[in-house]
């Protein structure tokens, strides 16, 4: 029989902050999202190397880390373009044409939700309303958000990121 070896997992160096943090929540109860929280906050989504040493900082199982990462839509497992254009599908959004403006953010970077831009400058995401609603349909671009969007618009706001 023969025995199969894990690929060895890539190294992540966590700031002084984060360790701080970390150590300040990891025997209070509820920590494990806070600490998740603060973890995405750090690298921008949760990579697998990332989330194994929080789990062995805060002795918390790795299957319980990941049942929690991937009940909550806002935890990301994958890395995000630099500016992770947001499009919400909330009630008045979706009736104003929030379907019509992620159907041209395809279009126009070739890509579509959930997927990067090759050059790792775009990535597109559908969410639940973004507490707008007054101003529908809205996208968050780079956490800039951009209301009564119309897909025309598209270019011009795609524009002022692309030389940032």
């Amino acid at each position: 029989m023969s025995v199969q070896t894990l690929p060895a997992q890539e190294s992540v160096e966590f700031s002084p902050a984060l360790v701080s943090f970390i150590e300040e929540w990891k025997d209070k109860p509820g920590n494990l999202i806070m600490v998740l929280h603060r973890l995405q906050e750090e690298f921008g989504y949760l990579p697998r190397a990332a989330v194994i040493k929080m789990s062995q900082m805060i002795d918390v199982p790795l299957a319980k880390i990941y049942g929690v990462i991937t009940f909550y839509h806002f935890f990301k497992l994958n890395r995000p373009g630099k500016f992770n254009i947001q499009v919400c599908l909330g009630t008045a959004c979706y009736l104003k044409g929030g379907q019509d403006i992620i159907q041209e953010l395809e279009n126009l970077l070739g890509i579509g939700v959930n997927q990067v831009t090759d050059d790792g400058l775009f990535s597109v995401e559908a969410v639940r309303c973004v507490g707008c609603c007054g101003l529908a349909p809205v996208a968050v671009v780079g956490g800039e958000v951009f209301g009564k969007v119309d897909p025309e618009k598209l270019p011009e706001i795609l524009a002022k990121f692309k030389g940032v």
